[in-house]
């Protein structure tokens, strides 16, 4: 199977493919941090799928408020509970849901809006290219989490209204990125020779110059992953995000600060979450760079 996939000379299109990926996972498993970064967000995958078995206990409900409030870390409750006597170590563990949730919606949506944004922009030049460009510049003058405060103050406060705030700020630099990419291929010469042929500009962006700017719009995106965390726990934080009782780790350490000084596991074990989730996407975001990207190859 080794050989047949590190075949110099492939005999179909999907031997080349597949031989493609497995030269590009042999580059990335070289990648110590990368691999670390992959580890880490595979965990919070395998977490989130299995939080039902993982947890403890009921991450809603907490036990007895008399002798059971804001214990200290033991092996009955390995992060200890907070002001409701609730199990911190399975709040966390359910609020791995959450988190993943918003990561990978943000992401369907944000990620095709700023491609075909982008790739249309770069694509057509001209009027089209000055009008879409002034609109992702509007997005991206204001900081990511103002302008997500402001829409979710504009919608309403909630988990489903957090995802589409962030998703809605998160697009202008996947715009960006993809009409750069865009303007330095749109002139090359399978491209002219594609054009030549007959072929609309639609199939020309969506089946040729899409599928170019993708590896590197993955990579931007990957790198977002924390930004995203981050936002959605800022919005957490303040209220706006996943609501009570839902174990958000923003909303988490929102609940805790009341008990910083006396009762410090409140609010670190889910800032400890949110530090590790975003490094492990960060670390795999700079190993996808090191493999996909050929300019930083060249370097």
């Amino acid at each position: 199977m080794r050989n047949w996939l590190l075949s110099e000379q492939p005999a179909s299109r999907r031997q080349a493919r597949f031989g493609q990926v497995y030269r590009t996972w042999l580059a990335f498993r070289g990648n110590r941090l990368g691999m670390l970064g992959l580890g880490i967000v595979l965990a919070l995958v395998l977490v989130a799928l299995f939080a039902g078995v993982i947890a403890p206990y009921d991450p809603l409900t907490g036990g007895d408020l008399r002798t059971e409030r804001l214990l200290p870390p033991s092996w009955e409750h390995l992060m200890g509970t907070d002001d409701l006597a609730r199990d911190i170590f399975s709040r966390i563990v359910y609020g791995s849901r959450v988190t993943l949730l918003v990561v990978a919606l943000v992401a369907a949506i944000a990620t095709p809006v700023g491609l075909l944004v982008g790739t249309t922009a770069g694509y057509f030049g001209g009027w089209v290219d000055t009008v879409l460009m002034r609109v992702t510049d509007i997005f991206l003058a204001f900081p990511r989490l103002i302008l997500a405060l402001a829409f979710v103050a504009a919608l309403g406060p909630g988990i489903e209204n957090a995802i589409i705030a962030i998703a809605i700020t998160s697009w202008p630099p996947y715009a960006r990125l993809a009409r750069a990419e865009t303007l330095t291929i749109r002139n090359a010469e399978h491209i002219d020779a594609i054009r030549l042929q007959g072929a609309s500009p639609v199939r020309i962006i969506w089946g040729h110059v899409m599928p170019l700017c993708l590896s590197s719009v993955i990579i931007r995106v990957t790198l977002d992953m924390a930004g995203i965390i981050l936002t959605a726990a800022g919005l957490g934080f303040l209220g706006l995000g996943a609501q009570p009782p839902q174990p958000e780790w923003g909303a988490m350490i929102a609940a805790g600060r009341r008990f910083l000084i006396d009762y410090w596991w409140v609010a670190t074990m889910p800032g400890i979450a949110i530090f590790v989730v975003s490094l492990g996407f960060n670390f795999l975001g700079d190993g996808l760079r090191d493999v996909l990207d050929p300019k930083a190859q060249q370097q």
